[in-house]
């Protein structure tokens, strides 16, 4: 913005840079209970349903990297769309969580009706989600407007799948303004959660493209108990996995010494051991401390959730998450 002040407008445009930047306790003067609404609401549920944390950090990764943090990722297809929404890509097929960003949502609404958005909720619940687990604490500043439009094949284009090789992560972060280091963090994340085997059966039946091959880059051990225990075919798409064995409901280190041992469940785990620098990254928070992961986590999830948000008069403030006004 600020390269197209001149003169007698550059004040106006200084003021409108100020107007449009994320900010801490956004909502004190408009609506004072909005975070404490959020935070109580995932406080009473989230202990009985731990791996929705795991869901709700996913979903709000997969929102900021399309379109930026903007809640579009919750928008349903409606007659009145003229595409499928993102909610319909492969990659959000199995994303789950949706009724509890609504319920959050009425409440809200019910207590300040217009003011808080979806974008902000979302961005909040992940947060909360994970320090109720017992994980990282982040900043979440507030003041994100909703989108008003979500395309299936954006989504399809820009959240790295589970099979991408190293150049497509770095390609993909990177377009996001995220840098390495960040890809490395980020990725820590899986040391929660779950995934349907058909996310990576591949490495296990079908490799290169013939029947039979699997990933030589995947630890042969961990890959014979997969298919014998849990993926026991290539058609499999249903059963689960977790994705950090005998530690998918703690946020620790241990998804970094998996890695390293060969054992990351996806090919793009995989991945970060082809390059120095990730590689390095990875070397060193497995060696590292607990405090220092979570300082360093804290710091990009932080710039996740800035990605291209609409502030000020951008965007809407959704009366529903899953449509436009």
């Amino acid at each position: 913005m600020a390269k197209f002040c001149y003169f007698g407008f550059l004040i106006l445009c200084f003021l409108g840079s100020v107007h449009a930047q994320l900010k801490m306790n956004f909502y004190a003067q408009t609506c004072p209970k909005a975070e404490k609404l959020v935070e109580e609401y995932v406080k009473e549920h989230i202990p009985n349903a731990p791996s929705l944390a795991a869901a709700m950090l996913r979903m709000h990764f997969h929102d900021c990297f399309v379109r930026g943090c903007d809640a579009s990722v919750l928008l349903n297809f409606t007659s009145a769309t003229k595409n499928q929404t993102e909610k319909t890509a492969a990659p959000n097929l199995t994303l789950r969580g949706f009724g509890f960003i609504d319920g959050i949502k009425r409440i809200v609404e019910k207590e300040c009706p217009g003011i808080v958005s979806c974008a902000d909720i979302l961005a909040l619940v992940a947060r909360d989600s994970v320090l109720v687990i017992g994980g990282p604490y982040w900043n979440v500043p507030t003041g994100r407007r909703d989108g008003r439009i979500s395309n299936a094949s954006e989504a399809l284009n820009n959240i790295p799948p589970p099979f991408s090789n190293f150049t497509v992560l770095q390609t993909l972060f990177a377009n996001q303004g995220l840098d390495l280091k960040d890809l490395v963090l980020l990725s820590g994340a899986h040391t929660i959660g779950i995934s349907h085997c058909s996310s990576f059966s591949n490495r296990l039946y079908n490799f290169t493209g013939v029947f039979g091959t699997q990933d030589p880059s995947l630890d042969s051990e961990y890959a014979t108990v997969l298919k014998a225990r849990k993926c026991k075919s290539i058609n499999d798409n249903t059963t689960i996995v977790e994705m950090d064995p005998g530690s998918f409901r703690t946020f620790d280190l241990s998804y970094y010494k998996l890695v390293l041992k060969r054992r990351g469940l996806f090919e793009s785990d995989a991945a970060l051991l082809t390059n120095p620098t990730t590689k390095s990254f990875i070397d060193k928070l497995a060696q590292g401390s607990l405090q220092d992961f979570y300082a360093e986590f804290a710091t990009s999830v932080e710039k996740l959730g800035r990605i291209q948000v609409k502030t000020g008069s951008d965007g809407e403030i959704r009366k529903q998450c899953a449509v436009v006004n």
